[in-house]
């Protein structure tokens, strides 16, 4: 990246300057880059000379300036100035936005993909329990963590994606309970749903399906328990298969898939308990099990175990993170909502009580989405059975249109989906605007393609001659991707590409509407071909993170739409 080639030109100043500043040349600061919010003020700007002044006793503008005849012009950097109480301010050279856009047309699609990083991180995302089909309520927590995953593999980790559901406690015997009852009325007998449990449609449609599947085999069940969880299991079953159907729709996939009655039957869940009561962090009260949270700063101690000894949901928690670390995982993140904001503590609380690094445990906390229709809002009650399914929201808008919208507004901010305005079919709407200026370019592609005029080989671009002020900016764009991987990925903020691919679509179709791209000269077609074609594969690369399609063509858009 060029912050790599510029920390290292401003550390050789650094030493250059070391004598006559008078500090150790073994003992320099590590420079720090920052953009500019100003681009009079520079392409990047540091720091670093009001961090050595203190250490020397001289102004942080004189060292700047001693900094600054030490920093050669050249192909990288143009020209340096001095601004303000001691910042060095860096002009990027014509020769390295050359560099850059061959380093595009060479890497393809690699381009700004980070190199291994030796580092495995399990994202756990979503783990919708199996009580029904996924609704809009789920629809932010799949995509921030599907997007994040993308963003951290492309920033070089090794990432592991896993759904964790509870099928099993007072919630599943419910729902396990309302559709036996509804089973049962359909084979003609006297049954209610209990008044806490599950009504909807979906709840027919379960009991319907199995009864096609399993005919009257149920009935022949005495025990009304036993009854009850043979068809609580095939009921989630089914549910299960809704479930990965549409994940499969909206482009998220999982790689594994663990369940709460996987670790009680494998032992893993008393094994926990018995850990954290072996290392003196349980106590018994009101003939219950009780970890001691508030000793890791959560507000109040947790039940572990029942005290008809059935196990917790907390307790099955603790027993996930010991399966969790058992694989070898570097760190693990949970992507929760706003209302799991107290599981921090305990979780990370249970992680050190068990001797495991609670740093190596991150939660991941997103605010809720308020889904409307053209202005009025959605009312949502699984329960009842009153809400708009996941299916029912692509069906409508579309699983592009979706996702870009949900990932446009940083995890931490509450936000709105309206429906209406999110299925608009137009440039106005940004995934529209973004797919277009990849579609137009492909468009551009092939008509040029037709006239005889292709992309030049990355080492043959005669790429100085793009020196139009919409060339330039374009290409500045462009060189800003690779950075941008790395600083999404750290900041776990897969939403800032979002704004990038907007901020990219822009500038092309700015540099599509000012300049000409197929001319009568060849070497000029030949450059702006490769600036067209180093666009459409970062604008491909950017929506692929973002879980977004790149389509080569958008029948219903006309290219007077835009221009």
């Amino acid at each position: 990246m060029i912050q790599d080639a510029l920390a290292q030109i401003l550390t050789d100043a650094l030493r250059a300057s070391a004598s006559e500043l008078g500090i150790d040349p073994s003992d320099l600061p590590v420079p720090e880059l920052s953009r500019p919010r100003v681009r009079e003020h520079g392409d990047w700007a540091t720091n670093v000379a009001l961090v050595v002044a203190p250490k020397v006793g001289a102004s942080p503008r004189a060292v700047a300036e001693t900094l600054a005849r030490q920093i050669p012009a050249g192909d990288v950097i143009e020209r340096v100035e001095v601004a303000g109480p001691g910042f060095v301010n860096l002009f990027l050279g014509a020769g390295w936005l050359a560099d850059t856009l061959r380093e595009i047309l060479e890497r393809g699609p690699d381009y700004g993909r980070a190199k291994p990083a030796g580092s495995r991180v399990q994202i756990e995302f979503l783990s919708a329990n199996p009580t029904g089909p996924l609704h809009v309520g789920h629809a932010r927590n799949a995509v921030i963590g599907d997007a994040l995953a993308n963003v951290l593999e492309t920033a070089g980790f090794e990432v592991e994606r896993e759904y964790y559901f509870n099928d099993a406690g007072g919630q599943m015997d419910r729902f396990g309970a309302s559709v036996t009852a509804r089973y049962l009325q359909r084979a003609g007998r006297d049954a209610e749903i209990p008044e806490d449990g599950y009504f909807g449609a979906y709840i027919d449609d379960l009991a319907e399906q199995l009864q096609s599947e399993h005919g009257d085999s149920y009935l022949s069940i005495d025990d009304p328990e036993e009854r009850r969880s043979r068809v609580q299991a095939d009921a989630v079953d089914i549910v299960l298969g809704w479930i990965r159907r549409t994940l499969d729709r909206f482009g998220v996939r999982f790689d594994a898939y663990v369940s709460e009655s996987d670790l009680a039957r494998k032992g893993e869940i008393a094994a926990a308990i018995e850990r954290l009561r072996e290392r003196g962090f349980t106590y018994e009260s009101d003939g219950a099990l009780w970890f001691r949270a508030t000793e890791f700063g959560d507000d109040k101690d947790r039940p572990l175990l029942r005290s008809d000894g059935r196990h917790t949901y907390f307790g099955a928690d603790c027993a996930y993170l010991i399966d969790k670390f058992g694989r070898g995982f570097d760190h693990l993140i949970y992507v929760l909502g706003a209302d799991h904001h107290g599981d921090v503590a305990r979780i990370k609380g249970a992680a050190a009580a068990m001797e495991f690094d609670p740093d190596r445990v991150e939660m991941l906390i997103y605010q809720f989405v308020a889904f409307q229709r053209g202005g009025r809002p959605l009312k949502m009650s699984k329960r009842a059975g009153s809400f708009v399914t996941l299916d029912e929201l692509i069906d409508e808008v579309g699983a592009d249109a979706a996702r870009f919208h949900l990932l446009s507004f940083s995890n931490d901010s509450a936000m709105t989906f309206d429906i209406e305005s999110v299925k608009r079919q137009s440039l106005d709407n940004p995934v529209y605007y973004v797919q277009y200026a990849h579609a137009r370019i492909a468009s551009v592609l092939r008509k040029a393609a037709d006239q005889g005029a292709t992309v030049p080989a990355w080492n043959e671009a005669p790429v100085e001659l793009l020196d139009h002020e919409s060339e330039v900016d374009l290409i500045r764009k462009l060189a800003e991707f690779p950075e941008l991987v790395v600083t999404a990925a750290a900041a776990r903020s897969p939403h800032r590409f979002t704004r990038y691919a907007e901020e990219a679509a822009a500038a092309f179709h700015r540099f599509y509407t000012e300049r000409r791209i197929v001319t009568e000269d060849p070497a000029r077609t030949g450059a702006r071909l490769a600036l067209a074609q180093a666009t459409k594969t970062v604008i491909a690369s950017t929506l692929g993170v973002l879980g977004v399609g790149a389509p080569e063509a958008m029948e219903r858009l006309s290219v007077d739409e835009i221009s």
